[in-house]
């Protein structure tokens, strides 16, 4: 297939949905004939790959200091509180050296996955973007059994870039 033909967007959801987080394609000739202003696959697959979350238990030192938002003093002390449970420690953690607003922004890159079916009100609420009323319906249709049921629940909610970017938050234990 060649993803050239598709928006950034829906290869990013096929990529996904078939578990990976890369999108390679060897360009043909024919494809080298595509202007400049045309999406790749390339493109695609930056996108893809900025949006993949650093686990704050595994990351190295010089991968925390390259997040935007972390400096030497938090990505030390990141560091020195492992291993996390859950995100609320991070966010204890991470308090101490940044304000809401920071650590937001770090969470946009930052972040171990939460239990769909057992966080708290409180840990969902720390997932960038997401306010009360979003907190709500996560917990709403409690039990998940499967993604797809995610998806589709919080699918009747937010668009399907949304939901996507969300799920990134989020894991069935």
């Amino acid at each position: 297939m060649n993803l050239r033909h598709f928006p950034a967007i829906a290869v990013t959801g096929l990529v996904l949905a078939c578990g990976g987080d890369t999108v390679q394609e060897t360009p043909s000739a024919e494809d080298a004939a595509v202007t400049e202003s045309a999406p790749s696959a390339d493109a695609a697959a930056t996108t893809i790959g900025a949006s993949t979350l650093i686990d704050p238990n595994d990351a190295g030192r010089d991968a925390l200091l390259a997040v935007e938002g972390l400096d030497e003093a938090s990505v030390d002390a990141l560091i020195a509180g492992r291993p996390y449970a859950d995100m609320l420690e991070v966010d204890a953690i991470l308090a101490e050296h940044l304000d809401e607003g920071g650590r937001e922004l770090v969470y946009a890159s930052v972040w171990k996955p939460i239990d769909l079916n057992a966080a708290s009100g409180d840990e969902i609420l720390l997932i960038p973007g997401v306010g009360e009323r979003m907190e709500h319906e996560f917990e709403e249709y409690r039990p998940y059994r499967a993604m797809a049921e995610f998806h589709r629940e919080i699918g009747k909610y937010v668009d399907e870039a949304e939901v996507r970017r969300l799920a990134m938050y989020v894991e069935l234990r």
